[in-house]
């Protein structure tokens, strides 16, 4: 594997009692650099909470428990993401993923209208996702299926994306935005505000299909999301580190939330992904309790789990539209 930069020790203090939101790591239908089973102990080892099973593929419920069960010191979290592979926007795979214990639900990612019909290129030299092999390869196949739209053809939001939503403020869930173009999700964001979603996040706003401009991140913000600042993107080159962090800047560190998105063979370790950030925001002048706050303390009330003493009051009233 490529040599990789190491945390200070600093931010690995400062990041203590994190979770990440946003893991990819095996098993899973693509190569990863690390199990869940082999993850949970080095993040006991390096303080850090928990973290939240991304599959695009396969809801994560089930290896959760099974993780929790072996290490029951590190809050390993279940979710599902609502592609093809799970019948798209299907409330009963929400529901059964629910009672199973799940805290993330994801809109469609590789399978989203905006995802698919993408015609922004990724910058020279960046990275390309590896989900994009597999999706090419069933494309290859023959299997091809309908793209999962969550606005209706009126442009509202669609009857089984509502049934979802509704499951997911009955479960208490965390609701993240995948893929979704900016104005898809502003208008699913305000309709789960509306039927009491409490917790929801822009899944990463930089990203090459979805690039929502600063002005508008804030407004989703204002709206009682937080954007989710994904350390792989600028470091894969999906986007420059100094537009991420002047896009940090510009919605404010209350509305951002950092995550690793790492688990890919050719990234950093998993274990160094939140430090390595911190290092990143310290670097250009965020303070420590700048880093703290979305590291830390966001990503815990996402995570649904208890404010530690040192936590800011909340910056989006729970159950209601911040303003």
């Amino acid at each position: 594997m490529s040599h990789h930069p190491e945390p200070t020790a600093h931010a690995r203090r400062l990041v203590q009692d994190a979770y990440d939101i946003h893991v990819h790591i095996a098993p899973d239908v693509m190569k990863r650099r690390v199990s869940d089973l082999e993850l949970a102990p080095r993040f006991k080892r390096h303080g850090l909470a928990g973290f939240v099973l991304k599959s695009h593929y396969t809801p994560t419920t089930e290896r959760a428990e099974v993780v929790r069960n072996v290490h029951p010191d590190v809050d390993v979290l279940g979710a599902i993401t609502l592609n093809a592979s799970v019948g798209g926007l299907n409330p009963v795979a929400v529901e059964i993923a629910a009672r199973g214990g799940a805290q993330f639900v994801w809109l469609p990612t590789v399978d989203s209208d905006n995802q698919r019909s993408c015609l922004s290129e990724a910058p020279e030299g960046s990275t390309p996702p590896m989900w994009a092999q597999i999706q090419q390869d069933l494309r290859d196949d023959g299997i091809i299926s309908p793209t999962v739209d969550v606005l209706d053809e009126n442009g509202e939001v669609a009857t089984a994306a509502r049934q979802v939503l509704d499951v997911i403020a009955k479960h208490d869930m965390t609701l993240a935005t995948g893929h979704l173009h900016g104005d898809e999700s502003s208008k699913v964001i305000a309709y789960a505000r509306e039927r009491g979603v409490r917790r929801i996040v822009v899944t990463h706003p930089e990203f090459t299909s979805q690039r929502i401009p600063a002005k508008n991140q804030k407004t989703l913000a204002e709206h009682g999301a937080y954007l989710e600042r994904c350390l792989t993107t600028p470091l894969t080159g999906k986007v420059s580190w100094r537009v991420w962090l002047d896009n940090i800047r510009a919605a404010g560190p209350e509305s951002s939330v950092i995550s690793s998105d790492l688990g890919q063979p050719f990234n950093p370790p998993v274990e160094d992904g939140l430090a390595l950030a911190a290092d990143v925001l310290l670097k250009d002048g965020f303070t420590d309790q700048e880093v703290r706050l979305m590291v830390v303390h966001n990503s815990r009330r996402l995570a649904g789990a208890d404010p530690l003493p040192d936590a800011p009051s909340a910056h989006h009233e729970e159950g209601a539209i911040s303003t």
